[in-house]
């Protein structure tokens, strides 16, 4: 049976043990995702609680990191989603994204209403990549790819 999450509690407790796994196993997300067939983004989403992830690979998961059944079958729940509390987050990674949708937020808004009409992109139907890309200028850059299905509104 699916089971749903009322709080965060629990799968924080257990995003805590999982990150925990992962350091003194000295493993990376990707390493962690192999064999689940699920891309390496979306289990590091549901390994912080997001998204829950199906059976099969909730037990690969297990596997690799010495979870026990419990914690992979919470692995499995619908979690309560949104890591983000109700205020500007403090976080610099986090908060430089809330700062581009801050920016940049009203510009993709107007672009997508332009190209597409009046509706949202779906961050259920959904994948999302990031790739690291050398700089020519010297460094590294991050290439987010978000690619959302565009639910149009319907007049009814």
């Amino acid at each position: 049976m699916i089971q749903s999450q009322i709080s965060h509690t629990a799968r924080q407790a257990l995003t805590d043990l999982i990150i925990a796994a992962k350091a003194e196993k000295n493993l990376s997300f990707e390493q962690i995702a192999q064999g689940t067939d699920l891309s390496d983004v979306f289990v590091t989403a549901a390994l912080l609680g997001q998204q829950p992830l199906p059976a099969d690979a909730a037990k690969q998961v297990g596997e690799t990191l010495g979870l026990d059944a419990s914690a992979i079958t919470l692995l499995q729940a619908i979690p309560l989603r949104g890591s983000v509390e109700n205020s500007i987050p403090t976080d610099p990674t986090i908060y430089r994204f809330y700062e581009m949708m801050q920016v940049y937020g009203t510009t993709l808004k107007s672009l997508v209403h332009e190209q597409f009409g009046d509706g949202i992109i779906s961050a259920i139907n959904f994948k999302m990549d990031i790739k690291k890309v050398e700089d020519p200028e010297g460094g590294s850059r991050a290439v987010i790819t978000l690619d959302g299905k565009f639910l149009p509104y319907k007049p009814f």
